[in-house]
Formats: C-alpha cells, sequence, structure tokens
C-alpha cells in the first residue's frame, strides 16, 4: 500500500473554492450563450441544456413556479388566477422539475455543455429547496399591486410556439435563425411592455376620460350598439385603424415624432418577436388615441374582446417570418408582406404601408407601394444610427440626435 502523502489531501480551502470555481464557470458560459446569436448548434446537449435550464427557471419564476406558489399575490394576474388548479399545477411544476433535473444531469455526466447544464440543475435545485410543489397557498388579498408574471410567462410561452410554428412552416426567410441578432434587446423590449401593461392601462385611462369625454354621444353609442356583431367588430377594427393610421403617419412625417418611432424601425431581421421594439411613450400615446376613438363611439365589451384578441394577434404576426399566398386579400387586410415592406430601408418603401389592420386604407390615401415584386432586401433605419440596447433606445428620442428621419 502507497504512504499516504499529507500534501494530496483535499483542504478545506479546496472544498470551498471547487464549487465556487463551477458555479463561476457556469454563470460567466450562460451569460456568452445569452449574448449569442445565430443557428444553435445540435447534438452537443446545447438544444437540450437550453431547454433543460428554461424549464428550471420557469419552475423557480413563472405560472407554475415556486416564488408563485409563495407571493400569488404580488407575482399572479387576479383575472388569470382565479382559473387556476393549484393541484394540476402542482403536478405540472413537480414533473416539470424531474425532466429538467434529469435531462440536466445527463448532459452534465455526458460532459456536454456542462456549465449551462450546471446552471439548470442549480435552478432546480433552489426550486427543490424553496419547498418544490409542496409550497403552501394560504388565503391572501385579491387587490394588491401586482406584476403579472404569471401573464408574461403565459404570452411568451404562447407566442414563441404558435409563431415559431408558422414561421418553420411558412418562412419568408428561410435561413434566418429563431436566435437572430438583436434577439436579446427585442426580448427586454417583450418583457419590459408586459411588466408595464398595468401602469400603461391606469395611464391609458386617466387620458382617455379627460381627453375623450366631451365627445361622447348617446345617440352615436347607441347606434353603435344597435349594429349585429360582426358588422360592430368590422367597425370597431376600422375605427382604431383609421386613428392608427393618422398617428402612424404623424410618426413618420413629423421629425419630432420620429425621434420616438424609430425605436420601433431599428430593427434589422423581422420575426414575430420585433413588433415588440417599441419606445414606451409612443406606446401609450397610440393607445390612448385608439382606445379614445372605440370608448366614445361606444362598442360593446363583446367587441372590444374581439378586437383586442385581433390587434394583440396581428401585431405579433405582421412581423413575423412569414410568407403566404394571399391573394386578393392581400388589397384588403394587412398581411406579413405588406407589413415588411413598411420596415423596409429601401428608398421605394420609405413612408409607405401605414395600416396595421386594413391595407385598403393605404389605397385610399395614396400611400400603398403600388407594383412591388419581391421582398425587402435590408430592414432597419437608413443610416443605422439607433444605439443597441433597450435602455440606450428608450433614451434615444431625448439625447439631441440630428440623424435622418427617413427609413421607415
Amino acid at each position: 500500500m502507497p504512504a499516504h502523502d499529507p500534501k494530496k489531501a483535499p483542504t478545506v480551502e479546496t472544498l470551498i473554492e471547487a464549487p465556487v470555481k463551477l458555479a463561476t464557470a457556469a454563470v460567466s458560459d450562460t451569460n456568452k450563450l445569452l449574448r449569442q446569436s445565430g443557428a444553435m448548434v445540435t447534438g452537443q446537449g446545447l438544444v437540450s441544456g437550453v431547454f433543460a435550464a428554461t424549464l428550471g427557471l420557469l419552475c423557480l419564476l413563472g405560472v407554475l413556479g415556486v416564488l408563485a406558489f409563495h407571493f400569488p399575490q404580488y407575482l399572479t394576474t387576479p383575472e388569470l388566477r382565479h382559473v387556476y388548479s393549484v393541484d394540476t399545477l402542482r403536478q405540472v411544476l413537480m414533473a416539470s422539475l424531474m425532466i429538467a433535473g434529469s435531462v440536466s444531469l445527463v448532459n452534465v455526466l455526458l460532459g456536454r455543455f456542462r456549465s449551462l447544464n450546471l446552471a439548470a440543475l442549480a435552478l432546480v435545485a433552489l426550486a427543490l429547496a424553496l419547498g418544490g410543489a409542496r409550497v403552501p397557498v394560504a388565503d391572501f388579498p385579491d387587490h394588491t399591486p401586482y406584476i403579472g408574471l404569471d401573464w408574461f410567462i403565459l404570452d411568451l410561452l404562447g407566442s414563441t410556439t404558435i409563431f415559431l410554428l408558422i414561421e418553420k412552416l411558412f418562412p419568408l426567410y428561410k435561413g434566418q435563425p429563431i436566435f437572430r441578432t438583436e434577439w436579446q434587446t427585442d426580448l427586454v423590449h417583450f418583457a419590459f411592455n408586459h411588466f408595464v401593461v398595468g401602469l400603461v392601462l391606469l395611464t391609458v385611462n386617466f387620458f382617455i376620460h379627460r381627453l375623450f369625454g366631451w365627445l361622447v354621444s348617446g345617440g352615436v353609442q347607441g347606434w353603435v350598439q344597435g349594429l349585429p356583431f360582426l358588422p360592430a367588430v368590422l367597425l370597431c377594427i376600422l375605427a382604431a385603424d383609421m386613428v392608427q393610421y393618422w398617428a402612424h403617419r404623424g410618426y413618420h412625417e413629423i421629425p419630432l415624432l420620429w425621434r420616438f418611432h424609430s425605436v420601433h424601425h431599428s430593427v434589422k431581421s423581422m420575426d414575430w418577436l420585433a413588433g415588440s421594439r417599441q419606445h414606451i411613450l409612443e406606446l401609450i400615446v397610440t393607445r390612448v388615441g385608439v382606445l379614445g376613438i372605440i370608448y366614445v363611439m361606444g362598442f360593446s365589451k363583446d367587441v372590444m374582446d374581439v378586437y383586442i384578441i385581433v390587434v394583440g394577434f396581428q401585431a405579433v404576426f405582421n412581423h413575423a417570418n412569414v410568407h403566404l399566398p394571399w391573394g386578393p386579400l392581400k388589397y384588403v387586410i394587412v398581411t406579413p408582406d405588406f407589413h415588411h415592406w413598411h420596415h423596409s430601408s429601401e428608398e421605394v418603401a420609405i413612408d409607405r404601408n401605414y395600416a396595421a389592420h386594413y391595407a385598403f386604407l393605404d389605397w385610399i390615401f395614396g400611400t400603398a407601394i403600388k407594383g412591388q415584386q419581391g421582398f425587402p432586401a435590408r430592414y432597419g433605419v437608413v443610416g443605422d444610427y439607433m444605439p443597441e440596447g433597450f435602455v440606450n433606445q428608450q433614451l434615444f428620442p431625448f439625447r439631441g440626435s440630428t440623424e435622418p428621419r427617413d427609413g421607415a
């Protein structure tokens, strides 16, 4: 038997340093991965590692996450929490923890993207340490301030699943990767717009009643509410799009307003996430105008609900990397093909195709692109002057840049 060598015995410092180094490497490698773009490498544990880490994060923060069980009054949306089945959520949470833990553990043992999968394991371990699926849900007040983390997660997962599937089945640009350039910035825009939706709605409601209350006419509202359901929906969309068209045109033709709208046009790759890039002040002002006309005309709640679904779908779909054979319908409604040209930085597309729902508005007002064949070769603002990053883009309109307005 060989003699014991005290120099090779592990010390307390060594035992502490090892997990610290692993944790540091996991954080560093995950951070590098989040900064990357392009096609994902398959067969090396990256895709499964990203899946495990995402699932682990959802187990910690998502609609079925441990923290949502701990603090439902602050993290969940009141309208949604009343339809949840806690027992079902517990079962889904436990299954998700098992799947994320198993996938990440296998990848670690096989040495495949070990740092990323260690991060996934750490998320699973943290979720379990905080109680996992056994966290009790006590009674809580229903009227507390909340951030609606569950709505954000559900919307992100739903949009990702639906629109990525459509983009893969009917792609406009087949070679465009899911994680295209600047996807990180647009994901932050997506998250911010969702987390401040409560503040936006409060602001919009405050201005609507004070700016448009004097325009309310019982006669007009009575006529609108007497319409059959489908004509009322079509009229609601038309009224909203008329406001949207002229507001949108103003954002392009008035230099001061263009400074805010150029944030939206600075995206250089079009997909389902691209429409999320928007300045918060433009978002508020546009919603005040659109919801203002709907409020004045007095559409019913059922009609409003349908309109919200339509505008939510088109706002994402029209920016998506999608091409379908629309036929004559392309002259009636706004399609991805139509709206992609609006985002092109080519000269023929500048200040054209403003409508959000009804393409015929641009044909009526003379702003439709005529006879254009094919699809845009480039997007963004002319001169590519928009800074990168969410914060810089929100600050851009106030920094006194003298860059050109063109680049719609």
